[in-house]
């Protein structure tokens, strides 16, 4: 088998259907395009999407593992009538962590124990995270966390991030986030044509043709059918996983500010005092400055807040510097989630400023709904089995893909080859003006925004391009024989 007949830089005609039967219909040349560039981006980018369904159905199950490693620190046994004041616990956690700055403290509620939060310079942006019973004041244990997330789910988010191997780990998820839409949407326009080639078959795009013989047919049908049930979902997926990957991620913050739809900032600064240098607003786990507050003021900050309506599982952050407000924050990522804010002056037991989330603009209230559902927290057990069943979705496809790729290879003696033969080229020849020059700009400006889709995309062209070359030239190296010739 010669590398012209891998890489045919012949435009687009009919052909015999691989499969048999009848003749297949003549691809225009936009379906012999989305065709070739289904099937490279398949081949290409499905073992990173494979890693990412894989890392991804991991992490679903990080509730139930925190549970069952981290329970005797993460709750009580038994639920007392009334908790004791958080002074008591806090300092119950300051003898058991003497080391440290204390940087926010989360008030149990429920069976959840309360959990004081402290920073030190070794160890980066973790924390020590001391857990004491609201009800009795005693010390749990402690973990090291990332901003709240307890070891076991640390490592599975990084595995499913970056594969433990920090910024340049990031790429890869990155990759697998910028081609999934445009694999989702070129298959189902593919399966859709298809489909619609036979009237009386449209129903399978939602069934597979379980009438198909063994081979390709039917591998496609489970492939193609199981893609469209799942087409909604893995969009979702790949929409919030871009918006914090790196480049992608960054791209996507910046348009939220030019369009002023960012989460609003709360002001921290208190009439009178000089501005913090901070920046006005502390972060979870960030770094502070100066000895511990009293722990009675962590009593007084709660009561203004749970009076201003910030009710269920919040987050005290104490000022970050000398004349700054305290902020008081819902953390419930549940639906209906509590992301409500308050800065409080501690002295004076008042509410210095407020943002609560029905304010926010629309597009980040949907960028943090849709966060949290990645993570599988918006909507509890329910959200965790959508994903799973999501992961699992995709990884049939991935396999099925592959099987229709070696079911399709040559079996003939004298073409005999390990995998299939790929889409024939020529589709973008075949492109009238008016759609290059809608395309291209198209193309190039989603490019510069998901820079890892236009950077493989250019790559994919590039060894497509080499391989035609390449085909071109081995073609034109066979010798003709006489008799071809007449001579």
């Amino acid at each position: 088998m010669s590398v012209t007949e891998l890489s045919d830089d012949r435009t687009p005609g009919p052909t015999a259907a691989p499969d048999g039967g009848r003749p297949a219909r003549r691809p225009t040349p936009l379906v012999a395009l989305l065709t070739r560039l289904h099937f490279y981006a398949g081949i290409l980018v499905a073992p990173f999407l494979l890693v990412a369904a894989l890392t991804g159905l991991a992490y679903t199950i990080t509730p139930q593992l925190d549970r069952a490693l981290y329970g005797d620190k993460l709750t009580v046994a038994t639920i007392g009538d009334q908790p004791t004041p958080l002074a008591a616990q806090i300092t119950a956690a300051r003898a058991a962590h003497p080391d440290g700055t204390l940087t926010g403290v989360l008030p149990g509620t429920g069976e959840q124990t309360t959990q004081v939060v402290f920073a030190q310079p070794d160890l980066g942006e973790k924390q020590h995270t001391v857990y004491v019973d609201p009800y009795t004041a005693e010390v749990k244990g402690q973990l090291t966390t990332w901003f709240g997330a307890t070891p076991a789910t640390t490592w599975l988010d990084d595995l499913h991030r970056n594969l433990h191997l920090g910024d340049l780990g990031r790429h890869y998820s990155e990759i697998a986030a910028s081609w999934l839409w445009v694999l989702v949407v070129g298959g189902i326009v593919l399966w859709w044509r298809r489909r619609a080639s036979n009237r009386s078959r449209v129903r399978h795009l939602l069934v597979p043709d379980l009438s198909a013989g063994r081979g390709v047919r039917r591998t496609r049908g489970w492939h193609a059918t199981t893609g469209v049930w799942l087409a909604v979902g893995l969009l979702f997926l790949s929409a919030t996983g871009l918006t914090w990957s790196r480049y992608a991620g960054d791209n996507f913050s910046a348009a939220l500010g030019a369009l002023n739809a960012s989460r609003p900032p709360l002001s921290t600064v208190l009439d009178g005092a000089p501005p913090a240098t901070g920046g006005g607003e502390h972060q979870h786990g960030g770094p502070a400055t100066g000895a511990d507050a009293d722990p009675a003021t962590y009593d007084r900050v709660l009561a203004v807040a749970r009076d201003a309506g910030l009710a269920g599982p919040v987050e005290i952050t104490p000022a970050e510097e000398p004349g700054s407000a305290w902020t008081v924050a819902q953390t419930d990522d549940t639906w209906p989630v509590g992301r409500d804010r308050v800065a409080v002056d501690p002295a004076a037991g008042t509410i210095t400023a407020r943002s609560d989330f029905a304010d926010w603009p629309l597009l980040a209230q949907l960028s943090n709904l849709g966060i949290q559902a990645h993570m599988g927290l918006l909507f509890g057990p329910v959200n965790q089995i959508l994903l799973a069943a999501l992961a699992l979705g995709l990884l049939c496809v991935i396999v099925w893909g592959y099987r229709m790729w070696w079911q399709r290879r040559p079996t003939r003696v004298d073409r005999r080859l390990p995998v299939g033969i790929p889409p024939v080229r020529g589709g973008v020849r075949g492109l009238p003006w008016w759609a290059l020059l809608l395309g291209v700009p198209v193309t190039v400006a989603v490019g510069g925004a998901l820079p890892w889709f236009g950077v493989t995309l250019l790559g994919f062209l590039l060894v497509d391009v080499i391989l035609g070359v390449v085909a071109r030239r081995r073609r034109d190296a066979v010798p003709v024989s006489p008799a071809a010739t007449g001579g």
